[in-house]
């Protein structure tokens, strides 16, 4: 087994079992919401993805260990300490060498899932391409790892505080697939449509199931993107996120913020300008993808 890699008792006991296994990423814990709204988040989603028939591994890195599965107490950890480090590709040996405590973003969550053996992941949406790329070079490290690692995120599509055309046709250069769930366009997060198609329309887990199996097997390294709206009723209108994320983005410019600080701002400055309303949107499509990535992990492990 890898050195850096701790499992709690109820992944072990799964992996031993061989049960399917479900990763999530602690960033939206550290950085992507509120005390105590995260913590209480992440219980749920847990208890989703158990009650889906799979046994989830949220995933950190703590004490030089990445962490696989965490307790109660390590989850409060994450929720509540100013000093959880956010951590993409790049940083996970200076956290582990170090033994900083750290949140791991899709990229890193992806290694780390990708390390201990657990093919399917659920997050709330993928990073990408930013707006004014082409003279910031702002790129999401998740897209490259979604190129190179091979592990099916499940997700609710890409925020619309970035370029979702660039960001489909960087997904496309490096061919990985865009799936989308019960409809054809490609969600934007907060809303179930982008104004993009995804490449394929798979509704059910096992044609999903197939789909990454006969990729994988092909020889065809790394992710595949399994884009699945919000729920109707819970999603944001189209033009009011729109109209609001343009002056959140506004403000982000006006105040010099750049770089990974960026995504924080927005989405902390959005549920201000929703009042509060884009959290609980935020928290359905995460709860709406466990159930989603729940029912594949069980399809994948059928059908090898």
């Amino acid at each position: 087994m890898h050195q850096y890699l701790l499992f709690s008792p109820e992944v072990a006991a799964a992996r031993a079992a061989g049960k399917p296994i479900v990763a999530l990423e602690s960033t939206i814990i550290s950085h992507g919401m509120p005390y105590p709204q995260n913590v209480q988040m992440a219980r749920e989603v847990e208890q989703i993805i158990r009650d889906g028939g799979a046994v989830p591994a949220t995933i950190a890195i703590i004490d030089g260990k990445i962490c696989v599965g965490l307790s109660e107490q390590q989850l409060e950890l994450l929720g509540t300490s100013p000093d959880a480090m956010k951590v993409s590709r790049r940083d996970l040996p200076y956290v582990l060498s170090q033994a900083k405590l750290g949140a791991t973003t899709v990229a890193a969550t992806m290694i780390c899932a990708e390390l201990a053996g657990i093919q399917v992941f659920v997050t709330g949406g993928i990073g990408g391409v930013h707006r004014g790329a082409e003279t910031s070079f702002d790129i999401s490290a998740d897209l490259q790892e979604l190129a190179q690692t091979s592990v099916a995120v499940v997700c609710a599509g890409v925020k619309s505080i970035l370029d979702i055309g660039l960001t489909l046709e960087y997904l496309e250069t490096f061919g990985v697939p865009v799936i989308s769930v019960g409809q054809r366009g490609f969600p934007a997060f907060f809303t179930t449509e982008s104004g993009f198609n995804a490449d394929f329309q798979l509704d059910t887990p096992a044609e999903q199931a197939t789909f990454i199996q006969a990729k994988w097997s092909l020889g065809l390294k790394g992710g595949v993107v399994v884009s699945n709206p919000v729920p109707a009723a819970e999603a944001m209108p189209k033009e009011e996120i729109d109209r609001i994320t343009a002056q959140a983005l506004q403000e982000a410019d006006a105040q010099g913020i750049t770089g990974k600080n960026v995504t924080p701002f927005l989405l902390s400055r959005i549920k201000q300008l929703t009042e509060g309303r884009s959290l609980a949107t935020n928290i359905a499509l995460v709860k709406n993808n466990a159930r989603c990535g729940a029912a594949l992990a069980v399809a994948m492990q059928s059908t090898h």
